[in-house]
């Protein structure tokens, strides 16, 4: 893997971050492969996501035997969510911004970190941006906020706007994490953490992440477990610290696109159209965040858009490639398609 680099950007908040216009000295992680004078490809990271986790069946050959985004031909920009990942995150940030007292940063916050990143690195246009839930959420901004920027996005698992029915699963791990006996309003001590809430936090999430039918068919089984419950114990037990987990849930919750224009009074079809770039909406059949159905509106209002979905039980998790081999297999194929590689 490469040496984490960091971006160093004194970056004035959005207007619906809190405390919003304020400055704040944000660190955004990155890694680069290839040439900078490569066709450009940025990958952000999703919900508790790190620089190494972000899509790397797309460019990685030790993911992939053969993956359509090499680093021989492209100059590929991988870049960690704030609030979460490598970046300046609650965990991570000394005083005055450390803990609790992190700033909630928007998507607007991340994506004009994000094209700042790409001004110093020389990109003047990004050949492709692509994501995965929350990376598939930045893709409908970066293409929203800077429509000439982008020439192909890909919006795995994502959305323009978080729907109510999303903020509102959302609100459960929240409330399950906040009223733990060891969260404390978020000034727990930062070595030791809040295990119980986060543990509490993990598993409200679970059930989400997959699918009923995940669970009719017992796919645990298909990766080694013997029952629901040494699954749940490997790999539901506790993630990520809590204030991180927080903040950028709220982030996910404050999720659209109309907000860069007022002027379209959130008439989300309006704002769409406004959209410039290639786009590939490709969602999860049996996505519980981002069913397929609002894609599917979505899609209607793009100028360049088209859809795409991932026939499979494996839930929201098949867009980032945890699904079956098939279903990353397809979303390769598709891309390739797309991108007419």
């Amino acid at each position: 893997m490469p040496e984490t680099q960091f971006f160093e950007h004194s970056l004035t908040l959005s207007k619906k971050s809190l405390p919003a216009k304020q400055t704040f000295p944000a660190r955004l992680a990155y890694w680069t492969f290839g040439d900078p004078s490569s066709p450009a490809i940025l990958l952000p990271s999703c919900y508790g996501g790190t620089l190494a986790n972000t899509l790397p069946f797309l460019y990685d050959e030790k993911a992939h035997p053969s993956p359509i985004l090499p680093p021989s031909r492209y100059f590929v920009i991988i870049t960690g969510l704030l609030s979460g990942s490598e970046s300046s995150s609650p965990h991570n940030t000394p005083a005055p911004f450390d803990g609790p007292n992190f700033p909630h940063t928007t998507y607007e916050d991340n994506i004009r970190l994000q094209y700042a990143l790409c001004q110093k690195l020389g990109v003047k246009k990004l050949f492709l941006y692509a994501g995965f839930s929350m990376g598939g959420q930045q893709a409908y901004h970066i293409s929203a906020l800077y429509p000439s920027f982008v020439e192909h996005m890909i919006c795995l698992a994502g959305s323009a706007r978080t729907s109510w029915h999303n903020w509102c699963f959302l609100e459960g791990p929240r409330h399950a994490l906040t009223c733990s006996k060891d969260f404390h309003d978020g000034n727990y001590d930062p070595k030791v953490g809040a295990p119980a809430g986060t543990r509490a936090f993990s598993r409200v999430y679970s059930a989400w992440a997959l699918s009923q039918g995940w669970f009719r068919e017992k796919c645990w089984e298909q990766l080694g477990h013997k029952d629901l419950e040494t699954y749940l114990e490997a790999n539901w037990s506790g993630f990520g610290d809590a204030n991180d987990l927080l903040r950028l849930l709220w982030t996910w919750q404050q999720g659209d696109i109309t907000l860069y224009y007022p002027e379209d009074h959130g008439d989300l079809a309006k704002t769409l159209g406004r959209i410039e770039a290639k786009c590939l909406i490709f969602p999860s059949r049996t996505d519980c965040y981002f069913p397929p159905e609002d894609n599917e509106e979505e899609v209607k209002h793009l100028k360049h858009g088209e859809l795409r979905v991932i026939e499979t039980v494996w839930g929201h998790l098949a867009g980032g490639g945890s699904g079956t081999k098939e279903d990353t297999e397809y979303i390769i194929q598709e891309v390739k398609r797309f991108l007419e590689l």
